[in-house]
C-alpha cells in the first residue's frame, strides 16, 4: 500500500509540474528540457551514496523519511503556486528535491524485498511490487492531467503531497523485522546506532559496489542497456510532452490519459513476468520484450488527425510500451537480486540505477535540442530510433543466453 501510494504521488506530481510549465508558464523546448533534466540530476549525484547508506540502515526508516520530505515540499509548493510565486526557477527546485528524495525511496524499496522474503520468492515479490507501481503509472498521469485541466497545478501538487503522506502512514505500519546482514541483530537496537566496529568509509563501500557490478557480466550488460534506454527515453519524453499538446493539439486530460496507458500494459507485463522467464528463459524474454516495447515509440511520429484518431493510437503505443518495459524491469530486477549477496543489495541497486539513470539529464537536454532545431516529428523519430540500441546491446551479450534458472 505504501509503495503504491508513493508511486502514485510521484507520477501525479511530476506530470503536474511539467504540464504547469508547458500550459501555464508557456515553457519552450529548451526550458522544458532543463526542467526534466533537473528531475533527473539527483539520480546522477546521489544514487551511489544512497546505496552505500541504505545497506547500513533499515529500509523502512529510509522510505518513511523520503515520503515525509516529499509531502512537505509539495505541500509548500501548493500555496506558492496559488500566490503566483511558482515560476520556472521554483518549479526546477521543487522537481529536483522531489526526485532527490525519490532516489532514497526507490533504492530502499528494492533492497527491502530481499530482507523481507526468501530468495525463491523474489520473482513473485517483484511481480507484486512492480504491479503496484504499474497501477500508479495508470492512475497517476491521468489524475495529474485531469487535476491540471479541472482545477489548477497548485491544487494538483497538494494532492501529490497527500499521496506521500498516505505512503508514510502505510509504511510505518510494517512490523516485520528486517534481516540486517552487515550488522549484528539486537532485540532492543534502535533504527541506527553506533557500532563497536566502525563501518568502512563511504567511498570504500561505493567502490565495492561498483567493482561487484562491473565484475559481473550480467549486471554490466544491464547497466549499459539501461543507460542507452534511459538516455534516449528521456529525449523521447521531452519531445513527446511538446508533441502531444502542440502538434496533435491534445488537452491536458488527453495528454494524461495517453501517458497513463503505460500502466495497464505494465500490469499485464507484471503478470507475464512471473511466468514467461521460467518457461522461455530469462534472456529470451528480456530481449524480446525490449524490442517490442521500445519499438512501439517508432509509430508515434507518424500520427496525424483529430484526437478521436490519435488518442486511441497513443493508448495502444503506451500499452505495448508498458507491457514490454515491465517485463524487462521485473526480469532485470530478479536477475540482479539473484546474483547479488544480501549485504550488497543496496549498493548493487544503486550502482545499476546510477549508471542507467545517469545519462537521463543529458537525454532530456538532447530532446529539447532535437525539438527546437529539427522539429517535433523528426526529433521524436530520431530519439525513438535511439531507444533500439538497448535491446541490441542485450542481444549481443551473454545476458541474452540466460536460461530458466538463474545462477546464485
Amino acid at each position: 500500500m505504501g509503495q503504491t501510494a508513493s508511486q502514485l504521488g510521484e507520477h501525479t506530481s511530476l506530470l503536474v509540474l511539467k504540464l504547469f510549465a508547458v500550459l501555464t508558464l508557456d515553457a519552450g523546448a529548451g526550458q522544458l528540457g532543463v526542467l526534466r533534466a533537473a528531475g533527473r540530476v539527483p539520480a546522477l549525484l546521489l544514487t551511489l551514496f544512497v546505496g552505500a547508506w541504505v545497506d547500513g540502515w533499515r529500509t523502512r526508516t529510509v522510505m518513511m523519511l523520503s515520503d515525509a520530505g516529499r509531502a512537505l515540499v509539495l505541500g509548500a509548493a501548493a500555496p506558492a503556486g496559488l500566490l503566483g510565486l511558482l515560476g520556472l526557477p521554483v518549479l526546477i527546485v521543487v522537481a529536483f528535491v522531489v526526485e532527490a528524495l525519490s532516489v532514497f525511496f526507490d533504492v530502499a524499496y528494492q533492497a527491502s524485498l530481499v530482507r523481507l522474503v526468501e530468495r525463491d520468492r523474489l520473482v513473485r515479490g517483484n511481480s507484486a511490487l512492480e504491479g503496484s507501481r504499474s497501477a500508479a503509472q495508470t492512475a497517476g498521469p491521468a489524475l495529474g492531467g485531469a487535476l491540471v485541466s479541472l482545477l489548477s497545478a497548485p491544487i494538483a501538487a497538494a494532492c501529490g503531497a497527500l499521496f506521500f503522506a498516505l505512503s508514510f502512514l502505510s509504511t510505518r505500519r510494517i512490523r516485520h523485522r528486517e534481516s540486517m546482514p552487515e550488522r549484528p541483530e539486537h532485540s532492543d537496537e534502535p533504527e541506527h546506532v553506533e557500532r563497536s566496529e566502525r563501518p568502512p568509509p563511504v567511498w570504500r563501500r561505493i567502490h565495492e559496489g561498483l567493482r561487484f557490478v562491473v565484475g559481473d557480466t550480467s549486471l554490466r550488460t544491464v547497466c549499459l542497456a539501461s543507460a542507452a534506454f534511459q538516455f534516449f527515453f528521456a529525449a523521447v519524453m521531452t519531445v513527446q510532452l511538446l508533441f502531444l499538446p502542440r502538434e496533435l493539439h491534445l488537452s491536458g486530460t488527453a495528454v494524461g490519459l495517453s501517458l497513463a496507458a503505460v500502466g495497464p500494459g505494465a500490469l499485464l507485463g507484471s503478470v507475464l513476468a512471473a511466468r514467461l522467464p521460467g518457461r522461455f528463459g530469462h534472456g529470451a524474454v528480456l530481449v524480446s520484450a525490449a524490442v517490442l516495447g521500445d519499438g512501439a515509440f517508432l509509430c508515434m511520429p507518424a500520427l496525424h488527425g483529430s484526437p478521436a484518431v490519435t488518442v486511441p493510437a497513443l493508448l495502444a503505443i503506451g500499452f505495448v510500451l508498458g507491457a514490454g518495459g515491465q517485463l524487462v524491469n521485473v526480469t532485470v530486477m530478479t536477475v540482479r537480486q539473484a546474483v547479488t549477496p544480501a549485504g550488497m543489495q543496496g549498493r548493487a541497486a544503486a550502482t545499476v540505477t546510477f549508471v542507467g539513470m545517469g545519462p537521463a539529464p543529458l537525454g532530456s537536454l538532447l530532446g529539447g535540442f532535437l525539438a527546437q532545431e529539427w522539429g517535433l516529428r523528426t526529433g521524436l523519430l530520431v530519439a525513438a530510433a535511439g531507444m533500439m540500441l538497448s535491446p541490441l546491446l542485450m542481444a549481443l551479450s551473454p545476458l541474452a543466453r540466460l536460461g530458466r534458472t538463474l545462477p546464485r
